[in-house]
């Protein structure tokens, strides 16, 4: 871990909110990325990134300072979105927002980009989840084997099917061509 990240949650472990204020800049579109890759939903998940947040700093204490830190915060905003996903299910509220409906679809003007995120959207959630902490947060496999509690060769299965399934998507909406023939 990095003596900066280190000294910063040294800080907000002692009740300094401008710290906390800075680990929350430095991750904040990443936890937002896991918790929508969960939800499906913009609201929904920013409210879970606020949760998530407020329920890692209440438990900072817990923090395993031995484990990367990134890791430790993605595995708390997987749980909220998770567990707001169950309470979500159990209310039965209106169905999912379309990724069409993205408002970060409109900021994307190169074409192929939006196909693939809109790929991404579309698979399981079993397959975004791991797809997203590798290749948009660059997070390596045993890390994600952490955040999703499921073994390495678990998350290097859902790459490589999820990878299948992008291409498959993006092969049928005319974006590439099928290499195979």
């Amino acid at each position: 871990m990095p003596a900066e990240e280190l000294e910063l949650i040294q800080r907000s472990l002692n009740g300094d909110l401008e710290a906390w204020g800075e680990i929350v800049t430095r991750y904040k579109e990443a936890v937002f990325a896991v918790t929508l890759s969960i939800l499906r939903n913009w609201a929904d998940a920013e409210d879970a990134t606020q949760d998530a947040f407020i329920r890692a700093y209440e438990n900072l204490r817990h923090y395993d300072l031995s484990r990367k830190f990134s890791t430790w915060l993605f595995t708390v905003a997987a749980n909220v979105a998770k567990n707001a996903l169950r309470k979500r299910k159990r209310q039965k509220e209106p169905p999912l927002v379309e990724a069409e409906d993205d408002p970060a679809e409109e900021v994307h003007q190169d074409l192929r980009l939006a196909a693939v995120r809109r790929a991404v959207a579309d698979l399981p959630e079993v397959y975004r989840m791991p797809v997203m902490l590798y290749y948009w947060h660059g997070l390596p496999v045993e890390e994600i084997a952490q955040v999703l509690g499921i073994p390495s060769g678990t998350v290097k299965t859902r790459l490589y099917r999820a990878r299948a399934l992008i291409r498959a998507k993006l092969v049928e909406e005319g974006v590439i061509r099928d290499a195979v023939g």
